[in-house]
C-alpha cells in the first residue's frame, strides 16, 4: 500500500477512508485471548456451557478481543502515512460494545476520519469512527472514536 501525504489525509476528514476485509474470529483466537488476559470465563471458553447457559447459543468473543483486531484490520486497510516513522494508539473516545461476536463469525472494520491534527512536535493526532460490523447482523459489534498518534520525519533543511 502506498504512503499518502499529510495533505492527502487532512483532505480525506469526514468522509470513509477505508473498509477492511472479513476476518472469521475463531475459537482458538478466543481460547489464545483468554490465557493472555486470564480472564476465562465460560461464556468464551466452554463451548459446552456456553450452549446451555447462555444466551448466544455458544461461545463469544472478548469483547476486548474484538477491540484490539483493530491494529491488524488498520494495517490491512489504511495505507500510512508519508514519512511516518512509528505509530501509537492514543486512546478511545465513546466506546461502545453492542453486540457479541459469535464463535466463528466474520468482522470487519469501517473507517471514516472524524480528524487530523498535525502537532509542532511533529506528532500527528489521527481520530477514525470505526465500526466493526458482523456479517449477518443488523447491530455493529462496537463503534468508537479511535485516536493514533503517528512521528513524521522532520523536514530536513539544506545547509
Amino acid at each position: 500500500m502506498q504512503p499518502i501525504s499529510l495533505e492527502t489525509l487532512l483532505a480525506s476528514v469526514g468522509k470513509e477512508v477505508g473498509l477492511s476485509p472479513w476476518r472469521v474470529v475463531t475459537q482458538t483466537m478466543i481460547d489464545q485471548f483468554a490465557d493472555a488476559t486470564d480472564d476465562h470465563q465460560f461464556i468464551h471458553c466452554d463451548p459446552a456451557r456456553a450452549a446451555a447457559e447462555a444466551p448466544f447459543g455458544g461461545t463469544i468473543a472478548h469483547g476486548f478481543l474484538t477491540l484490539s483486531l483493530l491494529s491488524a484490520m488498520t494495517f490491512e486497510t489504511l495505507p500510512p502515512l508519508a514519512k511516518g516513522k512509528m505509530g501509537v494508539n492514543h486512546g478511545f473516545d465513546e466506546l461502545r460494545f453492542l453486540a457479541p461476536v459469535k464463535t466463528g463469525a466474520r468482522i470487519r472494520t469501517r473507517f471514516v476520519l472524524a480528524e487530523v491534527k498535525a502537532r509542532p512536535s511533529g506528532w500527528v493526532q489521527a481520530s477514525h469512527d470505526v465500526t466493526i460490523e458482523i456479517e449477518g447482523s443488523l447491530k455493529p459489534a462496537l463503534t468508537a472514536r479511535w485516536l493514533t498518534l503517528t512521528f513524521v520525519e522532520p523536514e530536513t533543511q539544506d545547509a
